[in-house]
């Protein structure tokens, strides 16, 4: 087995630990840690290890499937680990929609055979008939990110249920990362995967939109016989959720609307922020529904890359288009305190500007 070095992972890794303004980041920013009581009395194993009984019925009543169609896992990128090697063998084909974060095609590509479908800019929109169009007999998976990392593109409701539809009729899953789902009003998100039917899988966690990506916590819905084998494989990956992390989601989750509420808002002024910045700068975007921001590179600059490694020159970093396969874009995400992304946009005007 190979799989791609994480090149979004690899730059932030590069990059991010000495920058002066991190825009590089695609959540919210990190709540404090005195919120929250951090002491879950012991230090030892979560039991049962697929995580406490009572948060799981909790999770999972928002998929309408109970305790046992859920597994916690330390974030969402386990999840989805986790939800790969429950589907995918060697004789498998997935579809991924693209572009969107690395692991979601990378994963599958390890174990099994990817079709990528493209999403069309400048609004990103996506045709199910295009899915249905790469769908094979062997297609065990589609995957889709809504709202989608990097574009902030939320596909509506009547797309994620026709694109469940070409899953099911194929006898295959619809594996929806939904970590920004969160920051989505209540009366505009699209219903998860989880809760459209039996072939339905949704994965999210507290790290994006609830701003808690040091709890490691997120969590796997989904038809019981997978999650079943989902928490098989488990055993071989973290085991257990983390204590402390899941004794401050049971909290989280108690003050859900308000910590929600506050995230929601913090994005919404910086939203503004941003897009003040892409029109005053003649520069080109969808407006996202999450807290990344896909922006056109200034016409001066011939690549992503080059225009980023010139932003780092400046103390600023984002994210180079060419970690999403789409050189003429970069990624800024805007989940920061808005004093911190008004420092990081005057940075970046002064490199639009010169020249």
């Amino acid at each position: 087995m190979q799989i791609e070095p994480f090149a979004l992972e690899r730059w932030l890794a590069r990059h991010e630990h000495d920058a002066e303004v991190n825009l590089g980041d695609s959540g919210v920013r990190a709540l404090a840690a005195d919120r929250f009581d951090l002491d879950p009395g012991r230090l030892g194993y979560v039991v049962p290890t697929n995580g406490d009984p009572d948060l799981r019925a909790r999770i999972g009543e928002r998929y309408g499937r109970g305790a046992d169609e859920v597994v916690v896992t330390c974030g969402t990128q386990e999840a989805n680990l986790l939800a790969v090697l429950s589907v995918v063998d060697p004789d498998s084909h997935v579809v991924v929609v693209t572009p969107t974060y690395q692991s979601l095609p990378s994963l599958p590509a390890a174990f099994g055979e990817v079709t990528c479908v493209e999403l069309s800019p400048p609004d990103w929109d996506l045709d199910p008939d295009d899915v249905a169009d790469a769908v094979r007999p062997e297609t065990d998976l589609v995957i889709l990110n809504n709202p989608n990392n990097p574009t902030g593109r939320y596909h509506p409701q009547e797309t994620v249920e026709a694109i469940y539809d070409v899953a099911a009729d194929a006898d295959a899953y619809l594996l929806c990362d939904e970590v920004y789902r969160p920051l989505a009003a209540p009366d505009e998100r699209v219903d998860p995967a989880a809760s459209l039917g039996p072939r339905g899988i949704s994965t999210c966690g507290l790290s994006k939109g609830w701003g808690l990506p040091g709890c490691r916590i997120g969590w796997l819905a989904g038809p019981p016989e997978l999650v079943e084998t989902a928490w098989e494989w488990k055993d071989y990956t973290t085991i257990a959720p983390p204590a402390v992390g899941q004794h401050v989601a049971g909290q989280a989750i108690d003050r859900e609307a308000d910590i929600l509420a506050e995230n929601r808002a913090n994005a919404a002024e910086n939203r503004a922020l941003l897009a003040s910045f892409v029109d005053n700068h003649g520069l080109d975007w969808h407006r996202p529904a999450g807290v990344t921001g896909f922006v056109t590179v200034p016409d001066r600059f011939d690549s992503g890359e080059e225009f980023c490694l010139s932003l780092v020159e400046e103390g600023v970093v984002v994210v180079p288009g060419e970690t999403f396969d789409r050189p003429e874009y970069f990624r800024i995400g805007f989940g920061v305190e808005t004093d911190v992304l008004r420092e990081g946009l005057d940075r970046i005007g002064v490199v639009v500007e010169s020249g």
